[in-house]
């Protein structure tokens, strides 16, 4: 059975691990010679977020700005193609060419079957999502970004977030396949699906821990902090999200003019206004990643349950 299902998914094996094997060389022709070209090029201290870094930054950026788009779209795209060519296949394929007729009458009990079937393949996909991320974490630090946690892209793309992700997405396709009885349509499915779970999660992750409160005068962005809202603080410690009105003058360009917009801010100071930043810091990584990974693994476990309840109904 193992040897059978290996057999009938060596297309997937070979299209998935040679897409991996792509991105990789990718990953490491680009790297190393960006790692020269820092080496020739970079001030002290560079690649960083800093100023003096700025330069060396943009020209990085030029250099290899056709890995940057393949990179940038890899978190959605990867675990979409799992789920329409890993999972919705799975059992639409089956019964769309009424297989199923066949493969279930044999001596191998049904459920043995779909276990068989989803357990390796789920695991296969596990392996290549942890792949993924063990590339991309090779990856990155050599062009100076560290920003694994504010960046959202990045952070579903190392960890064990590409496993979860890529994992949900096949079971995703499976349970399409298994309801729709149709390949194509539950391709659509998986893609509709993993696009709205990427917003959806990228929403609620704002719960996953309680943020941080720090004034806005000793707050320095580090580029790996999530921001999530400004607010201020009146006097009496009441706190509120609009800009004070009527305390201070306000000129015509406050917005546009930094002189005038610090002199507004230092008036307000004075006053005993005090501007705040709710924000997660980058010491919550892990936090996030199992969070993220508990919640779409959860749900991929119920639709997988569905999966099979429907399979095995539909056999008797």
């Amino acid at each position: 059975m193992i040897w059978l299902t290996f057999r009938q998914h060596r297309a997937q094996l070979v299209v998935t691990f040679g897409m991996l094997l792509v991105l990789g060389v990718m990953f490491l022709v680009s790297g190393l010679e960006a790692a020269g070209y820092i080496a020739e090029h970079a001030p002290a201290g560079c690649p960083s977020l800093a100023l003096v870094c700025g330069d060396l930054n943009a020209a990085l950026s030029d250099r290899y700005q056709m890995v940057y788009n393949v990179y940038g779209w890899l978190p959605i795209v990867a675990p979409a193609l799992v789920g329409a060519f890993w999972g919705a296949p799975l059992l639409g394929r089956e019964y769309e060419r009424g297989t199923n007729r066949l493969v279930w009458t044999q001596s191998v009990p049904v459920g043995r079957w779909l276990a068989v079937k989803l357990g390796l393949i789920a695991a296969v996909v596990a392996a290549a999502g942890l792949l993924m991320s063990a590339m991309v974490s090779l990856w990155r630090p050599v062009f100076g970004r560290h920003d694994v946690f504010g960046n959202v892209g990045t952070f579903n793309m190392v960890g064990v977030a590409p496993a979860a992700w890529w994992l949900f997405a096949f079971v995703v396709g499976a349970a399409a396949g298994a309801l729709l009885r149709r390949t194509l349509p539950a391709m659509a499915v998986v893609v509709a699906v993993v696009a709205i779970a990427t917003m959806g999660l990228f929403k609620l992750s704002a719960y996953y821990a309680e943020p941080t409160r720090v004034d806005a005068r000793e707050w320095r962005y580090t580029g790996d902090q999530r921001l999530l809202r400004n607010a201020w603080l009146d006097p009496a410690g009441n706190e509120t999200e609009e800009t004070p009105q009527g305390v201070c003058p306000r000129g015509t360009d406050v917005g546009r003019s930094s002189a005038e917009q610090d002199a507004f801010l230092r008036c307000l100071s004075g006053k005993g206004y005090r501007q705040i930043v709710y924000l997660h810091e980058p010491t919550q990584f892990w936090r996030f990643q199992l969070t993220e990974a508990a919640l779409l693994l959860t749900t991929a476990g119920a639709l997988g349950a569905v999966t099979v309840s429907r399979v095995l109904r539909r056999k008797a």
